[in-house]
């Protein structure tokens, strides 16, 4: 038999608050699909579904694309708090 989680089952925040759809420009939101060198975390970390997460990908992408959210953080940037430059 396998043994049993040792860990908490994430839940989805986009499906418990009923989204539809996500904004690019709400960057505050996009703050917990982040890193702190703004990579896009998994979907394993966040509990993210499988549509959401497609969804947050994309929208992070716009962001970047539309200089909103930079692409990665370089290691000799390092700054205490990255996301308070997106404030």
């Amino acid at each position: 038999m396998s043994e049993k989680r040792k860990y908490k089952k994430r839940y989805c925040k986009y499906c418990e608050a009923k989204i539809d759809f996500i904004d690019y420009k709400d960057v505050a939101s996009l703050r917990f699909s982040l890193s702190e060198r703004y990579k896009i975390m998994p979907r394993r970390l966040t509990g993210n579904c499988k549509k959401h997460q497609d969804m947050v990908s994309n929208v992070i992408k716009r962001a970047r694309a539309a200089a909103f959210v930079p692409y990665v953080v370089t290691r000799k940037e390092v700054v205490p708090n990255p996301f308070e430059i997106l404030k």
